[in-house]
């Protein structure tokens, strides 16, 4: 997808997919695995999760390619299968897909704290990320998706390499408090203006908190940027049982009509973080009438 059909897109409501992490644990990934790995293994669990985000509604799938960068495989002791885990879970994710939906190479942060003088500078989070969206690029993405990010400076490294190692639009997600503050300083309006200046495509919001709770954020976010913004909240907030696992507060119906509210506002892209299923895309497609 060209920058310019990626602008076609979303001069209307784009449906993006739900939440990847939540379901692949509900399905039985054990907690502290590689999740690329154990995907790869279980590509019947992946794919049918993404079929069932198309059968609802996405029409952007992001591919499970959150954290195969080589900083973070390097922990599971698998940075060598960077080029084998980004291209298999891309092709997985088109698999999925199939005329009837985009798909994202999706990046997430290194985790590390970004500083001049220390082991991790901009000059590094550019070089770690330029290899993964390279390799995305060639296995065939459609755009790259930069979610969950925390930190300004280490989300521009990531614009500044995918403009620098392909054409692809690049779409940029923080996730913030409820009162918009990015977790590692400032807020996500100063953010946004910064990445749109970069030349990121769209900028917004992913995971935190539930919708509800970011009414005036993305109002906000659609007044100051001129790129189109992304709202993919959790299902509400979480509470854990006594097994430690996660619950998450609001249901499907109750999301979908949050969700119509973020989209007056004027979000254009559109999705799920944490707790929501296909279901909740579903309902929101329902109440968007894009159904």
């Amino acid at each position: 997808m060209t920058k310019k059909e990626f602008q076609k897109l979303t001069k209307t409501i784009t449906l993006l997919d739900g939440a990847t992490g939540s379901n692949l644990m509900a399905q039985g990934m054990p907690r502290g695995v590689c999740t690329e790995a154990w995907v790869i293994e279980h590509k019947d669990i992946i794919l049918n999760l993404q079929k069932n985000y198309v059968e609802a509604g996405s029409r952007i799938l992001y591919a499970p390619t959150f954290g195969a960068n080589r900083l973070s495989l390097r922990q599971h002791g698998l940075e060598e299968e960077i080029a084998r885990f980004n291209h298999t879970l891309v092709s997985y994710a088109k698999e999925a897909a199939g005329d009837r939906a985009f798909v994202a190479g999706d990046i997430t942060t290194s985790g590390q704290f970004l500083s001049s003088d220390g082991d991790y500078t901009y000059e590094s989070a550019f070089e770690n990320y330029c290899e993964q969206i390279r390799l995305l690029s060639q296995a065939g993405a459609d755009c790259i998706i930069a979610e969950t990010m925390i930190d300004l400076d280490e989300t521009l490294a990531v614009v500044d390499a995918a403009n620098t190692v392909c054409d692809l639009p690049i779409l940029c997600s923080l996730t913030v408090e409820s009162d918009g503050s990015v977790y590692r300083g400032g807020n996500i309006l100063e953010a946004a203006a910064s990445l749109e200046a970069a030349g990121a495509d769209a900028v917004g919001i992913n995971c935190s908190v539930g919708p509800d709770q970011l009414i005036s954020v993305v109002k906000n976010l659609c007044e100051t940027v001129s790129i189109p913004v992304i709202a993919k909240p959790n299902a509400g907030m979480p509470f854990i049982d006594d097994q430690g696992q996660a619950h998450y507060s609001m249901g499907a119906e109750e999301f979908a009509r949050h969700m119509k509210v973020l989209a007056d506002c004027g979000a254009l892209l559109l999705g799920g973080c944490c707790g929501t299923t296909p279901e909740y895309i579903r309902e929101t497609a329902k109440i968007l009438g894009l159904h």
